[in-house]
């Protein structure tokens, strides 16, 4: 663990200067190039991006800070194709930042809250974009700092004396990682741990039952899906994915191996957030006309493909193996179509699912990072949201993008029904279950809870007199750089860590002011302004001011800046939050700013 105290600089053009940024544009390029088959390139002419200066983030009070800007109205940066809503972000004051959109952001304090925008120092983003540092070394604000991680074991932290805010009150917390349920319940139930994430639907009723431990149950804001690639033959045939629909008893799911508070998902967001149940419901179970839809996209017998899912236990996924081979088996027996199970290790899967690279069907899931629809149907299906599932849907994602940048009421419902319409037409996935889930805790842990988010603070928590609270979540992080990490065990611990501009109040999903002492729209909501607070430190002893926000942001926004660098250099979760789309994003292989044809 590499010691961080010496890093105490404030940024400069000379240290800004110093990345080397022709080496790491190269590299970027590379990683952020579309592979695609030997081909020439497009003939639409696409122009040559302008060139960011030696020091791309040498002024660290604007960003974009080079070229001519973003145009709203055409859609470009730099002559670029550009989707995002985001049209700049600038450090008026040392503790003023204002966020300016191209069209109305209803959504802002509820995205600006999640782990994945939380703010950097940004010495230490110049410092370590290239080394890795930044992965597994931690600079945050939060109230605890990162002590050890013992990789397959254990990740240790230890409370923030220098925290601005209520110190935390056990004085250490334990990351522990287990992904069997009943091994996690035999360890809480033993008395080995204090805590544990998601524990089987078998044991909450014994936890129920045993006053040496109490039961946090967790509303279902996730939704569990059937996953398709609609670049990967049979399931570019619009019938077939209708079928496969069709198929599947999702109710029979539900009941067999849910837990209590789970419901069938008829729409891909939990109606418990706005907006999210209008439209056209998911497909009705009817095996007889799925078998004769299946024939009529010339599949008469079926046809043999692969599941991916990952064992990985969800609050949308409780039981991943049989799960899996419940509707390996529906499949065949109502469709003919014969499943080989394909279990993956948890950050393989979630980089090939990222990448487009699943050929058959695939199991997966979302829980709410914030109350509202633009957080799922964004990072899935909306202009930023990659290849998951192919080819995007254009109509789809304009429907998405108007439901986000709308503020009216009407606008949205509006927008949402038509999203929803398309997701039951066009089958990107088959939407199967809310999860009900909980969190376990011993009696004697006070400020014990469970957040609808999977965003447990553990600052306010005591673990009755003992100074370590152990908690044993179900993976371990693929990193604790918060910004290019999706899964909800990487992102518990960024929270910890680091913090963000809101946050979300404890155990519940509305926002309170986290960094910022206040975050006020225009009237229109397409400027935000916020106040950051005063007397903030990071844990190496460095002052946070408006400059690390810029610079946080910058380094996931700009695809080419060489701050754009994490695990594997993705940040899928920008594309879903500030309205979306990267500046310089890749384009057809072979072109400027991408890599060379296969």
């Amino acid at each position: 663990m590499e010691d961080l105290a010496h890093m105490t600089r404030r940024p400069n053009r000379a240290s800004l200067a110093s990345i080397g940024a022709a080496s790491l544009l190269v590299a970027t390029m590379a990683a952020t190039g579309l592979a695609q088959s030997p081909s020439a390139p497009a003939a639409t002419p696409y122009p040559d991006p302008v060139e960011q200066p030696t020091a791309p983030t040498a002024d660290i009070t604007m960003y974009p800070n080079y070229g001519t800007g973003v145009d709203c109205e055409a859609g470009t940066f730099n002559g670029l194709p550009y989707s995002g809503n985001l049209k700049s972000i600038e450090a008026t004051t040392a503790n003023t930042v204002v966020f300016t959109f191209c069209n109305p952001n209803v959504a802002f304090l509820s995205q600006i809250a999640f782990a994945s925008l939380a703010i950097d120092d940004a010495q230490y983003l110049i410092d370590h974009a290239a080394d890795g540092a930044l992965l597994n070394a931690p600079n945050g604000t939060g109230p605890y700092k990162l002590t050890a991680w013992d990789v397959g074991t254990r990740i240790s932290l230890a409370a923030n004396d220098a925290y601005w805010g209520e110190k935390a009150l056990t004085p250490n917390v334990e990351f522990q990682w287990n992904p069997e349920s009943a091994a996690r319940f035999i360890a809480l139930q033993s008395g080995a741990v204090d805590g544990i994430d998601n524990p089987g639907k078998d044991d909450m009723a014994a936890i129920e039952a045993d006053a040496a431990l109490q039961l946090k149950p967790r509303e279902g804001m996730n939704t569990f899906y059937i996953g398709m690639n609609n670049t990967f033959k049979p399931f570019d045939n619009q019938k077939v994915r209708q079928a496969i629909a069709m198929g599947i008893d999702r109710q029979r799911v539900v009941d067999n191996f849910y837990p209590p508070g789970s419901s069938v998902a008829e729409w891909f967001t939990p109606c418990s957030i706005p907006f999210a149940c209008e439209g056209g419901k998911s497909w009705e179970f009817d095996p007889v006309a799925a078998k004769a839809l299946l024939a009529e996209a010339g599949f008469p017998d079926g046809f043999e493909t692969t599941l991916s899912f990952r064992d990985a236990v969800r609050g949308y996924l409780p039981d991943p193996p049989t799960i899996a081979q419940e509707i390996a088996s529906q499949l065949e027996t109502n469709l003919g179509i014969k499943v080989a199970l394909d279990l993956q290790e948890s950050v393989t899967f979630l980089d090939a699912n990222a990448a487009g690279t699943i050929p058959g069907l695939f199991l997966l899931g979302w829980g709410a990072d914030f109350p509202d629809a633009s957080n799922f149907l964004d990072y899935h299906f909306g202009a930023g949201a990659g290849k998951k599932f192919g080819t995007p849907i254009p109509e789809l994602v304009e429907a998405v993008k108007t439901g986000g940048q709308k503020s009216a009421d009407a606008d949205r419902t509006a927008a949402y029904s038509l999203a929803n319409d398309l997701i039951r037409e066009y089958v990107p996935a088959v939407t199967m279950a809310h999860g009900g889930s909980a969190t376990a805790f011993k009696a004697d842990v006070t400020g014990a809870h469970s957040s609808p988010l999977s965003s447990e603070v553990m600052a306010v928590m005591q673990a009755g007199d003992r100074d370590t609270l152990v908690f044993v979540q179900n993976g371990e992080p693929g990193s604790i750089y918060c910004a290019d990490e999706t899964d909800g065990e990487a992102l518990r611990v960024c929270e910890q860590v680091k913090e963000s501009l809101y946050s979300y109040e404890v155990g519940a999903t509305g926002t309170i002011p986290a960094l910022a002492t206040e975050c006020v729209p225009s009237e229109d909501l397409t400027v935000w302004t916020c106040a950051l607070r005063d007397g903030v430190t990071f844990h190496d002893g460095s002052t946070l001011d408006a400059s690390d926000v810029v610079v946080s942001m910058a380094a996931q926004w700009d695809a080419l800046s060489p701050l754009h660098v994490g695990r594997t250099a993705t940040f899928e979760y920008w594309p879903a939050l500030l309205g979306g789309g990267f500046l310089n994003p890749a384009g057809p292989c072979g072109l400027p700013n991408t890599a060379a044809c296969e």
